[in-house]
């Protein structure tokens, strides 16, 4: 789940499809804004992007759930955020992002990622919790 910031302060929260990297200094994610059918036709008048542009700024929340309440656990990843527009040829960054991507989801393997802008998540800071801290 991404969290960004609304103008008027209220949290804002959708579902995220990510890949993610280890970069030099922290975990980078990153999310394709693609052709999947959208409230917008342009996927730069997104809710989340105007908020990413605006306050750049954002949090990931990633849990794992269990009927086994012992195993239940959650990440909050609080990161900076940008959009990643498209480059002809791909920049490095967009060529390995869009690998990854396809990687971890193979329903991307027959479309035109490269045309589609990312958003790039930089993880700042991690925050967990784990009902058994042994399994987290």
């Amino acid at each position: 789940m991404l969290g960004t910031t609304a103008r008027d302060g209220l949290p804002r929260l959708v579902p995220l499809a990510y890949a993610a990297v280890d970069a030099e200094s922290s975990v980078v994610l990153y999310s394709l804004l693609d052709d999947k059918p959208k409230s917008v036709a342009d996927p730069r008048e997104l809710a989340r992007v105007r908020d990413i542009v605006a306050r750049p700024r954002a949090s990931v929340l990633v849990d794992r759930w269990s009927e086994d309440w012992t195993e239940l656990a959650w990440l909050r990843l609080e990161c900076s955020a940008e959009l990643i527009e498209p480059t002809d040829p791909p920049s490095a960054e967009q060529a390995q992002a869009v690998q990854l991507l396809r990687e971890r989801y193979p329903q991307y393997a027959p479309r035109h990622l490269e045309k589609w802008p990312l958003l790039r998540l930089a993880v700042e800071r991690v925050v967990g919790w784990a009902a058994a801290p042994d399994r987290g």
